[in-house]
């Protein structure tokens, strides 16, 4: 091997051990300060009310869905409320669903409830520990009705008027 092959083989070995550190500095980093929360705020009109008492299409209200909010009752996030959008609502830890669960046995995106046009359903996303509706593990959507318990973890949710 010549001179300048042994130099180039050395350069790239201290850039790989390099990118390595790094890549090890950004693991430790985020393990420390955790997931960044995301805020999300209502648009200009959330929660006032348009002219004539109609409601603005951010303000939660009864209708023909029977339901308006999703409310955890036990966990590390209870009394929580998350209004329900007929497009559905996602829940797990990453930031990016609707409610984001503090929960170490969520998955990043868990599960789904959803208006289909007649009733609620929840649909698990293919977690790893499960979705639990009344003490029992679901694999396919499932009807939700007055009083039953979404159980996701350690964090339990119910639908709410």
């Amino acid at each position: 091997m010549g001179e300048l092959t042994l130099t180039v083989v050395r350069l790239g070995l201290l850039v790989l051990l390099w990118l390595f550190i790094f890549s090890i500095v950004g693991v430790l980093r985020s393990d420390l300060y955790g997931t960044r929360i995301v805020q999300r705020t209502p648009g200009a009109a959330g929660g006032r009310r348009a002219a004539r008492g109609r409601p603005t299409p951010n303000t939660p209200q009864r209708s023909k869905r029977g339901f308006s909010v999703l409310a955890v009752t036990e966990g590390p996030m209870r009394g929580t409320t998350v209004p329900l959008k007929e497009s559905g609502v996602l829940l797990g830890r990453n930031p990016e669903c609707t409610l984001v669960l503090d929960d170490d046995y969520a998955s990043g995106r868990h599960a789904r409830v959803y208006y289909d046009g007649k009733s609620w359903y929840v649909e698990d996303l293919g977690s790893t520990n499960g979705t639990h509706v009344n003490g029992e593990r679901i694999s396919t959507p499932h009807q939700l009705q007055a009083g039953t318990q979404l159980r996701i973890g350690t964090t339990v949710l119910e639908l709410r008027r």
